[in-house]
C-alpha cells in the first residue's frame, strides 16, 4: 500500500491531475435555501406559488419524499419538492434544473419523478366532478353568473400538450394537426378555472370527440349519475342531451342569445387553459421525458393548479390580462334528435329572459 501511495506522488502534475479525475471525486455542491433566501414575491416569480401554497403541500406529501437513511448527503423532501416545481415553472432540461439545486442532473431527474408521482397520489382529493346534489349546485350557480346559462356543471374542450418525439414505433400517431408533437388533454372545469376532470392519455392525432367517447365522466352522464346538469362544448363535439354545443348559424334574438351566452359561458375553459400552462411553463414550452412521466406531469400540475386557485394565489403577472381565445373547430359530428330538442328548450328559455 505504501509503494502504490509513493508511485502516485513520483509521477509528474499532470499524470497526477489524471489519476484525480479518473477516479470521479464526489463533490457536494452548495444547495441554496430557496424557500429562506427569496422574498415572497421573488419566490413566487420562481416557483410560481406561494410560500404559504408550498408549505401545504409539503405538508401532504413530504412522508412521501423522506430518505430511509439520512446519509451521502440526502437532498431534504422540502428541497427536493422545490426542484420539481422548479422545473413546472420554467420546463427547462434536467441539467439546468441540477445546477439551479446544486445536482446532478441525473439526480434532478430521478427527484422530478419522484415528486411527480408523489403529488398524484393526491389526485382524487383535488380533481373531481361534484360528488353530490350540493356541490353541483354550487357550480351551476357559479356558471349562471357568468352569462346566465342555466344547468352548466362544467365547461369541456381538450388542449395540447406539447412534448418531444417519443419515438419507438408509431410516433407519428402523437404528430397533432398544427404539426408538432402532443398530448390531447382533455379537461372539463368549473367557472372559479379548477379542474374537475383531466384526461392526459391520448396521442395528439386523436380527436376532442373520440377522447370524451372513450372518457369516464362520458359513462356517469349516460348512466345519469348528474342527473339533469349539462356540459358546455364547442363544435367539435356532438350534440348531445348532456353536451350543449353552439348553433352553427344562429337566426333570430333567441338562438344569437342562446350563442352569446354558451360562448361567453365555456370560454372560462379557454382562459383555465391560459393560467394553467402560464403558471406551469413546462406545460407549454414541452416536456421533454417519456410519455409515462409526461403524462403524470400534467396530472400533477393540474393538481397543483387547484390547490394555487384554492388559496387563492395571485396569477402571474403575463397571466393577469389574459383573455381566452376560442379556437374554430370543425362543425358538429353528430346532432341526436333529442340532444337538438334539448338545446331548442335551452333557445327558448332564453327567447323568455
Amino acid at each position: 500500500m505504501d509503494n502504490d501511495f509513493e508511485d502516485i506522488f513520483e509521477n509528474d502534475d499532470e499524470e497526477l491531475v489524471q489519476y484525480i479525475n479518473d477516479q470521479h471525486i464526489y463533490v457536494v455542491r452548495d444547495r441554496p435555501d430557496n424557500l429562506n433566501n427569496w422574498n415572497d414575491a421573488e419566490f413566487f416569480n420562481r416557483f410560481r406559488l406561494r410560500k404559504a401554497t408550498v408549505n401545504r403541500i409539503f405538508l401532504e406529501i413530504q412522508h412521501l419524499l423522506q430518505h430511509r437513511q439520512e446519509r451521502y448527503h440526502a437532498i431534504p423532501p422540502l428541497q427536493q419538492l422545490l426542484l420539481a416545481l422548479r422545473f413546472y415553472a420554467t420546463g427547462c432540461i434536467y441539467i439546468t434544473v441540477g445546477d439551479i439545486g446544486g445536482i446532478h442532473k441525473t439526480t434532478a431527474g430521478r427527484i422530478i419523478k419522484r415528486v411527480t408521482e408523489s403529488l398524484c397520489t393526491l389526485r382524487a382529493n383535488y380533481i373531481s366532478m361534484p360528488a353530490n346534489e350540493n356541490d353541483s349546485a354550487n357550480v351551476m350557480q357559479g356558471f349562471y353568473r357568468l352569462a346566465r346559462f342555466p344547468r352548466v356543471i362544467g365547461a369541456l374542450d381538450c388542449t395540447h400538450i406539447r412534448i418531444q418525439s417519443p419515438g419507438g414505433a408509431q410516433p407519428e400517431l402523437f404528430r397533432n394537426r398544427k404539426g408538432y408533437f402532443s398530448l390531447n388533454v382533455q379537461a372539463i372545469c368549473s367557472s372559479d378555472n379548477r379542474l374537475l376532470n383531466v384526461v392526459a392519455r391520448w396521442p395528439g392525432s386523436v380527436h376532442d370527440s373520440h377522447i370524451f367517447n372513450s372518457s369516464n365522466v362520458r359513462r356517469d352522464f349516460e348512466n345519469n349519475v348528474f342527473e339533469n346538469a349539462i356540459l358546455l362544448g364547442d363544435s367539435g363535439y356532438p350534440l348531445r342531451k348532456y353536451i350543449m354545443t353552439p348553433l352553427a348559424n344562429p337566426h333570430g334574438p333567441a338562438e344569437n342569445f342562446y350563442n352569446e351566452s354558451h360562448i361567453r359561458t365555456r370560454q372560462v375553459i379557454e382562459r383555465t387553459f391560459g393560467i394553467w400552462k402560464r403558471r406551469f411553463a413546462v406545460l407549454s414550452l414541452g416536456i421533454k421525458c417519456r410519455i409515462p412521466l409526461a403524462q403524470q406531469i400534467i396530472v400533477a400540475t393540474a393538481i397543483l393548479h387547484n390547490i394555487a386557485v384554492e388559496e387563492r394565489d395571485e396569477l402571474p403577472a403575463d397571466e393577469a390580462a389574459f383573455v381566452g381565445v376560442l379556437e374554430r373547430q370543425p362543425q358538429n359530428i353528430y346532432e341526436g334528435e333529442f340532444g337538438a330538442e334539448i338545446r331548442q328548450k335551452f333557445v327558448q328559455y332564453f327567447a323568455n329572459l
